[in-house]
């Protein structure tokens, strides 16, 4: 009964971990295609703008953790990925711990 106590505050945190990673990668996602319709014109777009504020934490912490030799526009995309993979393992985290406690506690 102990265990079962303290695994909600878990659950609580890799939900946590894993909605904040869905959003940034979202967020970067459509930066990404409302880039490509916008075109050059993109800087003027009130979404993109929205978009880029959202995903620019994650930009910058991508650019903390790359070399210098990355450039500023491969930024986003490293971002991405960072955020993929955390969002993956966070993902496989979520069903191990689900399947420890049991699955009917994490609905």
């Amino acid at each position: 009964m102990a265990a079962t106590l303290s695994t909600p505050p878990m659950l609580l945190f890799i939900s946590a971990v894993k909605l904040i990673t869905e959003i940034a990668l979202l967020a970067l996602f459509g930066q990404w295609v409302l880039g490509l319709l916008a075109g050059q014109r993109k800087d003027q777009n009130l979404f993109y703008q929205v978009l880029q504020q959202v995903g620019s934490p994650f930009v910058k912490l991508a650019r903390f953790v790359t070399p210098k030799l990355v450039l500023e526009r491969h930024l986003p995309l490293v971002a991405f990925l960072i955020l993929a993979f955390i969002w993956i393992s966070v993902t496989f985290a979520k069903i191990n711990h689900c399947l420890r406690i049991g699955v009917e506690l994490c609905q």
